[in-house]
């Protein structure tokens, strides 16, 4: 994988909802219960078994997106006899809304920060382009879409499906119909990591492809733990509904070197 830096592609205003993305994203992961070094605080055990009860609550199922079968028990949160208590839920979980609430939960640092330095390197020019509101809309409807084409590729699955991934698969693929000339430096790891300037297409295109190959279940053992088919649902989604936006997308300025006599000084989106 090569890891993205920035990418040289100017925007015209501030992408606050790019950044309240964001620190939405860190504030909950820091007070999920049962993470390692979460707020709460818990620790073993005990710490397993409030994860576990968190998600059984805010976590999207495909077979309850697909089937609207809820269980009749689930994960109390508490300890009982070595292992984690069962009982009738005393909430009513609506399955369409635990979509929404499943795009701001993670299961580590990894998986957040990950997540977050794509979206804070795409999703600003997005946000420029679409405009605030549109993209808060478009961001929940890739994350939807994702959602519910990985459930139905998996319908009678009971893993709980969590992560903003998929939403920002949506980012990326509305970032190659906009932005495919646009130039994106990352990280290649080659014996050490080697900085390079790639065209968007290319870094984008070599994303995708890996997200297609892994979701067969080629390169990985038994498919891994992540949803792979979710990232290509939420990609071909942002592809789609970017590509009317296309016709008036201005081409990303190259920086230069004198302009009037004075050094331009190009901004970079980080």
């Amino acid at each position: 994988m090569v890891i993205p830096v920035h990418d040289v592609n100017p925007v015209r205003r501030t992408p606050v909802v790019t950044y309240a993305l964001i620190a939405v994203n860190v504030l909950v992961f820091l007070f999920m219960p049962g993470l390692s070094g979460s707020v709460a605080g818990d620790s073993g055990l005990a710490q397993t078994c409030h994860l576990h009860a968190f998600l059984e609550h805010y976590a999207a199922v495909p077979r309850e997106l697909i089937h609207h079968q809820l269980p009749q028990l689930v994960a109390t949160g508490e300890v009982r006899a070595g292992g984690c208590a069962l009982g009738p839920p005393d909430y009513d979980k609506n399955p369409v809304l635990s979509v929404f609430t499943a795009m701001f939960l993670h299961g580590g640092w990894l998986h957040l920060l990950g997540n977050m330095l794509f979206l804070l390197i795409f999703g600003n020019n997005i946000e420029d382009r679409m405009g605030h509101v549109r993209f808060a809309l478009f961001y929940a409807a890739c994350g939807y879409a994702a959602s519910y084409g990985f459930a139905l590729l998996n319908a009678d699955s009971t893993d709980p499906l969590i992560g903003a991934s998929g939403a920002i698969a949506g980012v990326l693929g509305a970032y190659l119909v906009l932005y495919p000339k646009a130039r994106v430096w990352v990280l290649v790891p080659f014996l050490v990591f080697l900085p390079l300037r790639l065209p968007a297409w290319l870094v984008l295109g070599f994303w995708f492809g890996l997200q297609a190959v892994y979701s067969s279940g080629e390169g990985v053992s038994g498919g891994g733990t992540v949803a792979y088919a979710a990232h290509v649902v939420g990609f071909l989604a942002g592809m789609l509904l970017a590509w009317p936006l296309k016709p008036g997308t201005p081409p990303p300025p190259e920086p230069r070197g004198l302009l009037f006599g004075r050094r331009a000084r190009p901004r970079h989106s980080w």
